[in-house]
């Protein structure tokens, strides 16, 4: 059970946290690209921003197993750099380059960083809706 909310967390998590931060950003005029894309994305034109969320939910399973069994502080370190890194590695040294995309954005510094906020913000997200969505009588964290 505890994986269908960790994917459900990972779901939400980049809708709330991941796509808010980047909102944020664009109301600040730091980023040209705004949340929420509907683009379609091929193979089946769902819209981008769903395409997104559910490999966020994918993600969601797997920081879920590396933060299930740390404690108070750790918890919450945990989510915040493995969300960072994780997610931000593999987009930037292999999702970019299958699309045809300079490998980390050319070394592009502002766009490095700004992945790892973006999901630095959906990692601490994740584990924020895990901890909501965890029994009453678990007050570990």
């Amino acid at each position: 059970m505890n994986y269908v909310k960790a994917f459900v967390a990972g779901f939400l998590s980049t809708l709330i946290f991941h796509q808010g931060v980047l909102g944020l950003f664009y109301l600040l005029g730091a980023v040209p690209r705004a949340p929420f894309a509907m683009a379609p994305v091929p193979p089946l034109g769902i819209p981008s921003v769903i395409s997104l969320a559910f490999w966020g939910g994918v993600w969601g399973l797997l920081l879920w197993r590396m933060i299930a069994n740390a404690r108070r502080g750790a918890y919450w370190w945990r989510a915040l750099l493995i969300g960072a890194v994780g997610p931000s590695a593999v987009a930037l040294l292999v999702v970019f380059p299958l699309k045809g995309m300079p490998i980390a954005g050319g070394g592009d510094v502002k766009l490095i960083v700004g992945a790892l906020i973006l999901n630095g913000a959906w990692g601490l997200g994740v584990a924020l809706l895990m901890r909501m969505l965890r029994p009453r009588s678990d007050v570990w964290i």
